[in-house]
């Protein structure tokens, strides 16, 4: 073969290569350029980020306003409220859940395109050598064969050569290109998944806005209610001061406390609903307006909902690394992750206590209580009704129960534990198995 016929059949397919090449090439100029930008455009670009946050603390004025008016009406209505309340902290939930998942799906993207990235990086200078190759094949003309007997062995020799060289070269310039659909494709997913996170954040924003301003209106409601809400508060705290377990605090709190005692005597009186051939009637969970609970306590197992996203960390009997062993569950979670109730039930506590930060306790009837520890803020008052996945609280960014700092958790936790009759019991049965399984209010 001559160097002629072997430069006209690699033509065509060093200038495909040869396109691949120069794109990754180019895109790793421009990478580099990117990280290398001026201080004015930098500048600009803060502009422009506080021009969009004062834009959006306007709109969310606006909207907190609008939301207002609004809920003033909806408060008129306890029975709307309620339901307001607990489908706005269901999405709130699952706006929380598709954040995680599409942060657990950006992680593995963005260390696959980084080694990509430092894959092209580091090999620069084998994409200029095959640029340059590729260059020089697609533009050298084939010399003339009938001018001389020993430019015809000379081009006889370079086709030779040429035709060893090329197919190597294929091969790398093959890998680059590869390398570089790999990098885009990634940079087009990242994208999609960060334009979709961000849109998940903007409603998870909006929800919570208008979930602040629904609990601000049914806690306005319950002030009004109990004219001596603070002074309650006050000697909950103190009444808190002077007991030294969780059971002497609910004992305390039931029998000292009015809005307390008056919550575990409807309890009592109340008793645990009856269930048609051994089977809760789930159909009572969709009555907002319900002023005691829908379904027996025990009679619930299997169909409970955690009250916060994220993942248990411990669980009830194992050792609890100071000698004992756990009396309840703790789940990590997300800064700011909503709390929801777990059942329907009486608020007897609501405060600090002691080694467990802010402490929620619930009477549910029949003798069970449902304990939540370690939220920033609860949002809930003593004697208060609560039905299920009514919002209750919010995590903060740490965790604040004092075994879990001790094990210098990164995250908030949340512990959860269940009592009957004054003893703690494993809640796992309760817990739903799947999504399917959850009943909500």
């Amino acid at each position: 073969m001559t160097l002629g016929h072997t430069a006209a059949l690699l033509r065509p397919g060093a200038a495909a290569l040869m396109a691949g090449v120069i794109a990754a090439g180019a895109m790793l100029s421009q990478a580099q350029a990117q990280s290398a930008a001026p201080p004015v455009d930098l500048i600009r670009q803060r502009e422009q980020e506080l021009e969009a946050a004062r834009a959006q603390q306007k709109s969310a004025a606006e909207l907190r306003d609008k939301l207002k008016a609004e809920i003033t009406a909806i408060g008129e209505d306890r029975t709307k409220l309620n339901e307001q309340l607990i489908d706005i902290a269901a999405r709130v939930r699952g706006i929380e859940t598709s954040i995680g998942e599409a942060e657990a799906r950006l992680r593995p993207l963005d260390v696959r395109e980084q080694q990509v990235r430092g894959s092209l990086e580091s090999r620069r200078a084998e994409i200029g050598e095959v640029l340059a190759a590729l260059q020089r094949a697609g533009r050298r003309a084939p010399p003339a064969l009938l001018v001389r007997p020993e430019d015809a062995l000379q081009s006889l020799r370079t086709a030779m050569l040429l035709g060893a060289v090329v197919p190597e070269m294929r091969v790398r310039a093959d890998q680059l290109v590869a390398d570089l659909g790999e990098l885009i494709s990634l940079r087009k997913t990242i994208a999609a998944e960060r334009d979709q996170l961000a849109a998940d954040r903007a409603k998870l924003n909006e929800d919570q806005l208008r979930l602040a301003s629904l609990v601000e209106e049914r806690q306005k409601k319950q002030s009004a209610a109990e004219k001596d809400m603070e002074a309650e508060r006050a000697r909950a705290v103190t009444l808190s001061r002077q007991v030294d377990s969780l059971q002497d605090l609910i004992g305390k709190m039931e029998q000292d406390l009015k809005s307390a005692a008056k919550a575990a005597a409807t309890a009592n009186l109340q008793g645990a609903p009856t269930a048609a051939n051994g089977k809760p009637n789930l159909a009572a969970l969709r009555d907002p307006g319900r002023l005691s609970p829908a379904i027996s306590f025990a009679s619930a197992k299997g169909l409970f909902a955690l009250p916060v996203n994220g993942s248990k960390i411990r669980d009830f009997g194992r050792p609890d690394g100071v000698g004992g062993v756990e009396k309840g569950i703790s789940v990590a979670t997300r800064p700011g992750a909503q709390v929801t109730t777990p059942c329907d039930g009486w608020v007897v506590y609501s405060g600090p206590f002691r080694s467990y930060g802010q402490l929620l306790i619930l009477n549910a009837g029949g003798g069970y209580h449902v304990l939540i520890a370690g939220m920033e803020r609860i949002s809930v008052n003593i004697g208060q009704f609560v039905l299920t996945g009514e919002p209750v609280a919010t995590m903060g960014s740490s965790s604040r129960v004092a075994s879990i700092l001790a094990a210098n958790a990164s995250q908030p936790v949340l512990y959860i534990e269940f009592r009957k009759d004054g003893t703690p019991i494993d809640s796992g049965p309760w817990w739903a198995a799947n999504e399917g399984e959850k009943v909500r209010g």
